[in-house]
């Protein structure tokens, strides 16, 4: 993308090829195959994988786990494979190498044979090489037969020497050129250098927001916060030319397609469907590799952002968890968020995902309530640049809240805001709810002030951003004092205990959801007025529902299940 967008005749000012080092086990996870097919079909002809065939995993020969043709498989994934018989052999890694620089057309995958602890008299291919220390004396007799010294960590002078000489002239050197080819194509194309030097700095540009709306105008019938998002996105990448991204299959329903001007897909040119200048992936029904390819392009300075249903967000856990880990600004987005997904049926609906989310060190999720709350969340992450962000949308429609009203979205950026409060001074009672849940709150909020209560309804699209306010923001918000509080969210309690404690009360879910239209399947599971009043009042009679509350329900639902199954 980067060679497709910024190389000019004379100005080669990307071309590098990537290497991959893989191992047996690399080779039998699903997210290796996922990236290769991907890879192969994408004729990404600056990617070498160099496979270490020890034939050696952590329990025994890779003959007890597997049988298939590797090779044979990367060549139906339409790379081009080679294979270097010893890994000793230097001539040929070099030859193999080489023939990797010429190919123009697709990727390629290198086979390496090679013996695990090669040299050790007892422990060459065998797999306690694999995790184990060889030991001190099975040290010294393999550095006897590699005519080694038999020092502690010796490093000769030639090497230091050698590797030093490296650095000068293909690190500081090499990069001295670039940035001297990057001075002189500045003056011939300032536009595109400008571009290039925000990329680099992850600075995003001045005007960034300049395509951006101010509000969205109050209506009671809304937008689904999946819909919003995607006006939004597409404002933000209008401003932002390097955010990339795209979706598992789920484009059409996430709403994650770019629509301006002449965007196109990221497709190799000679498909005729787009150009690897393109801006909009199909990543495939491939949600792990998605993800990982996300966090590299990250690393390259692209701002990529990947979408799926909110349920599959369990395939992308590793990624996204090393996405927290390197501190990249990569966006997850994950829509169909609760069994607002109706007829779907509890494989569709996510109950337990958004905890898990929420418990990755360093990764912000946000929930947000209306097209206002997605607004003032995009801004906001737009100028992320070491975290990354979960957003998580709806896809039936939410009311877009009158903020001549209730408190304006800016809160957003603090976590979480008093969105509305009825009579003065300290709550006897505060409602807390995210996403689609804050309309619920704000109909059970009227009620209860329409009795005299003094009610505050707190808006919480972001809990781990909240709990990084301070001490005195957040007690301004959730004042200690004020113990009797309810949680609303199509969602296990999980996440919550911090904010509602031991006194407080959620209103969520204990079980998987059901098949059937979203309204009825609400009313079932227990989001209504009614129910949410009847949590609060129990609060405020300090009789909340406790675990074991949770765990009769359980138990209950398990036992409709079993009936049902006897009676089919």
């Amino acid at each position: 993308w980067l060679a497709a967008t910024f190389n000019k005749p004379g100005f080669q000012l990307f071309g590098f090829d990537t290497y991959v080092l893989a191992s047996d086990g690399d080779l039998q996870e699903g997210v290796g195959s996922e990236a290769a097919t991907l890879a192969g079909h994408l004729k990404l002809d600056n990617l070498c994988w160099i496979w270490d065939n020890n034939q050696i995993t952590i329990e025994g020969n890779t003959a007890w786990g597997t049988s298939e043709d590797i090779a044979t498989r990367f060549i139906a994934y339409g790379w081009n494979v080679l294979r270097v018989g010893d890994a000793n052999d230097v001539e040929s890694l070099t030859r193999a190498i080489a023939v990797f620089k010429r190919e123009s057309h697709r990727p390629t995958f290198i086979v390496v044979d090679s013996h695990i602890a090669w040299g050790a008299p007892t422990q060459q291919d065998t797999f306690t090489a694999h995790g184990t220390p060889l030991g001190e004396a099975e040290i010294s007799a393999t550095k006897a037969i590699y005519g080694w010294p038999d020092q502690s960590f010796l490093v000769p002078d030639e090497v230091v020497g050698h590797l030093r000489g490296q650095l000068a002239g293909r690190g500081n050197a090499a990069r001295m050129e670039w940035e001297e080819l990057r001075n002189k194509y500045a003056k011939e194309y300032p536009k595109e250098a400008k571009m290039l030097e925000q990329l680099l700095s992850g600075d995003a540009p001045e005007d960034w927001d300049s395509h951006f709306c101010r509000e969205f105008p109050a209506d009671a019938k809304g937008l689904a916060t999946r819909q919003s998002s995607s006006k939004c996105l597409n404002m933000v990448a209008e401003g932002v030319p390097w955010m990339v991204g795209g979706s598992a299959d789920l484009a059409p329903s996430c709403l994650t397609t770019l629509k301006f001007g002449d965007v196109e897909d990221f497709m190799p040119p000679i498909s005729g469907w787009g150009s690897y200048a393109g801006r909009n992936f199909h990543f495939g029904i491939r949600e792990h590799a998605m993800g990982s390819i996300c966090n590299g392009m990250c690393l390259c300075g692209l701002r990529p952002f990947a979408s799926t249903f909110l349920v599959f967000s369990d395939y992308m856990k590793p990624p996204i968890r090393l996405s927290a880990i390197m501190e990249l600004p990569c966006i997850w987005i994950f829509t169909h968020d609760s069994i607002g997904v109706g007829e779907d049926g509890p494989t569709h609906q996510p109950v337990e995902q958004l905890s898990s989310l929420r418990s990755v060190p360093g990764l912000l999720t946000f929930r947000p309530s209306d097209a206002n709350e997605v607004l003032a969340m995009w801004r906001y992450i737009t100028m992320l640049k070491e975290e990354p962000v979960a957003v998580v949308l709806s896809r039936q429609a939410v009311p877009t809240i009158d903020r001549t009203k209730y408190a304006s979205a800016a809160g957003v950026s603090r976590g979480a805001y008093v969105l509305f409060q009825s009579g003065d001074g300290l709550p006897e009672l505060i409602l807390l709810a995210t996403g689609s849940e804050v309309s619920l709150m704000l109909e059970t909020h009227d009620v209860l002030a329409k009795e005299g209560m003094k009610v505050r309804s707190v808006s919480v699209p972001c809990l781990e951003l909240f709990l990084r306010q301070s001490q005195q923001y957040q007690e301004e918000v959730l004042p200690r004092r004020c113990r009797a509080r309810v949680s609303i969210e199509a969602a296990v309690k999980a996440s919550w205990g911090s904010l509602i404690g031991l006194d407080g009360e959620h209103v969520g879910m204990i079980t998987f959801g059901l098949s059937g239209p979203a309204k009825k399947l609400q009313q079932e599971l227990g989001f209504t007025v009614e129910a949410v009043v009847a949590a609060a009042r129990r609060v405020l009679a300090q009789e909340p529902r406790t675990s074991a509350h949770e765990s009769a329900a359980m138990t209950s639902w398990k036992s409709r299940r079993s009936m049902r199954k006897d009676s089919n």
